[in-house]
């Protein structure tokens, strides 16, 4: 059941409309439970920013605990075509929040201001990780890059791929999501590598539902 816009906050409505999204896309399924069931986990947080300014530059992201990794690239898709990877299911799941970055109490969290990074394109990870930090933002993580593909796909063709600093994996590889094949596409690089097509993605903060009360 979708519920009402009206009387809601620009901040819950935008909440509301990227749930609606993954719900359609099947996120319950993922989740093992039904669309209501789904729903109303997050009716927490947006009833919690009906009262908030934050506005609609907000991302919506659902933990891991909720929503495993693995498969969520294969529902993001641009012009139909669906996104895809060539890394297995354990590579994936291998890239865990970093310390400092991770997400707040779930089983959903906000982003605010999410950005593809562009003023830190073609920035080896490691270098983009210091300018990041120095400009006072924080990377985004594997699952906050999933959501913005899965938002926002447009935004790897307006703006660029990202890397997502925000997650490593246990030999070092950083997450990367870019076009490839006309369709989004999650891979892996190197933090000491460059390339002119992936910027390096950031958010201003990260909220859970407990920082709206």
């Amino acid at each position: 059941m979708v519920r009402t816009l009206v009387g809601m906050s620009k901040a819950s409505e935008e909440a509301q409309k990227q749930l609606d999204r993954i719900v359609a896309l099947g996120y319950p399924d993922v989740a093992d439970m039904s669309a209501d069931a789904f729903r109303a986990l997050a009716f927490p947080l947006i009833r919690a920013l009906e009262h908030s300014d934050l506005g609609s530059d907000i991302l919506l992201v659902p933990t891991r605990e909720l929503v495993s990794p693995e498969s969520l690239i294969a529902r993001t898709s641009i012009n139909r075509m669906a996104g895809f990877t060539t890394m297995p299911p354990r590579d994936i799941a291998s890239f865990l929040p970093q310390d400092g970055f991770e997400p707040p109490e779930g089983p959903f969290y906000l982003v605010v201001e999410p950005h593809t990074g562009t003023c830190y394109i073609n920035r080896e990870p490691d270098v983009a990780r210091k300018l990041i930090d120095a400009d006072d933002r924080l990377p985004l993580t594997l699952e906050e890059g999933l959501a913005i593909a899965t938002q926002h796909p447009d935004w790897l063709e307006t703006k660029n791929g990202f890397n997502l600093l925000g997650s490593r994996s246990t030999d070092g590889r950083v997450p990367s999501i870019w076009m490839s094949q006309n369709a989004p596409r999650l891979g892996a690089v190197w933090p000491n590598s460059r390339h002119t097509w992936l910027g390096n993605a950031y958010c201003v903060a990260r909220r859970g539902v407990s920082l709206f009360r």
